[in-house]
């Protein structure tokens, strides 16, 4: 492969994405004087500030005409991540031009110039994704810890004569984020006037937590048939750390398994990645003739059972 040529058709590609995204998918709007449309006081933007803006609006409307986006808020709000679709959009993008280009420089000079350049850029969508699960696993994990501590709030600012709502909102400015926030969005959901009790249960199902739902359905049991809520949220609170502790000496029981599972399904990935950038000739018998592609493809099928397999076995549910 010529690397002139290979280079000039990045560039034409680097260009023809800029011509798409300013000038057809974003058009101009009709200029107006800048004296006029400058506010008396006004922060004078960088250029590189500007362009991002343009490209953020661009994405926006191409979100809007098709109806759906590949991160929707709520994704980006269950992760902790304080940005707006479009936003997270342009990143993603960003990573993926530079890992595709970064897959087209460690293949340039060989067959595999293309194949690694997506490859590369599949990554990072695919990196994303798996980003917003793991950060919105980690925030679900952190709001479980949390919760004892939580109703321990709810309960003493009840008993300190507080309504349930403004136990609520206490509870929500004195906790650490994820619950902090979660209790925020209660109090803002209520006072628009949605009902107590099905903002927490939603909360409960967003939060994916079994325990919060036993909460919500204690707080509505005891606005239907009266009691002591303060001290209903102590004994759930106590059954609740103690479901904790014990879910966390399982969680060490298991670290152990789930380690050598993990060594297990990347060890062979990570061989056969670095034998092949370092050695390429190692696996020329194998891409050279049917047998060899069928017996990795074998391989490749045959890891990804094993590993859904292992994944299973050392995942414990409580």
């Amino acid at each position: 492969m010529n690397d002139l040529a290979l280079y000039g058709g990045i560039a034409a590609a680097l260009i023809a994405l800029f011509v798409a995204v300013f000038l057809v998918i974003a058009p101009p709007r009709p200029r107006v004087p800048l004296e006029r449309r400058r506010a008396p006081g006004a922060v004078d933007t960088s250029t590189l500030t500007r362009v991002t803006d343009r490209t953020v609006e661009a994405i926006e409307g191409a979100i809007h005409r098709r109806g759906r986006a590949p991160f929707t808020a709520e994704e980006l709000e269950q992760a902790g991540i304080r940005m707006q679709p479009s936003g997270f959009v342009l990143m993603v993008l960003s990573a993926s031009t530079v890992l595709a280009l970064t897959g087209l420089l460690l293949g340039t000079g060989t067959l595999w110039a293309i194949p690694l350049m997506l490859t590369f850029a599949v990554l990072g969508p695919i990196g994303a994704k798996v980003l917003l699960s793991v950060r919105a696993g980690q925030r679900r994990a952190k709001f479980a810890e949390q919760l004892d501590e939580t109703l321990s709030l709810l309960a003493g600012g009840l008993r300190a004569g507080h309504s349930l709502l403004r136990a609520v909102d206490a509870a929500s400015q004195e906790t650490p984020s994820p619950s902090a926030d979660e209790l925020a969005r209660v109090v803002n959901e209520t006072r628009i006037g949605r009902d107590l009790g099905d903002a927490l249960d939603n909360t409960a199902t967003r939060m994916k937590s079994e325990d919060f739902q036993w909460v919500a359905q204690a707080i509505a049991i005891n606005r239907e048939v009266g009691g002591n809520l303060s001290e209903v949220l102590d004994q759930v609170g106590h059954t609740i750390r103690e479901r904790n502790e014990i879910r966390r000496q399982v969680k060490s029981l298991a670290a152990e398994g789930k380690m050598s599972a993990w060594v297990l399904i990347l060890l062979p990935v990570g061989v056969f990645t670095f034998l092949l950038l370092t050695q390429p000739n190692y696996f020329a018998g194998f891409f050279g003739s049917i047998w060899g592609i069928a017996a990795l493809v074998v391989a490749a099928i045959l890891l990804i059972v094993g590993s859904l397999w292992m994944m299973v076995v050392v995942k414990v549910k409580f």
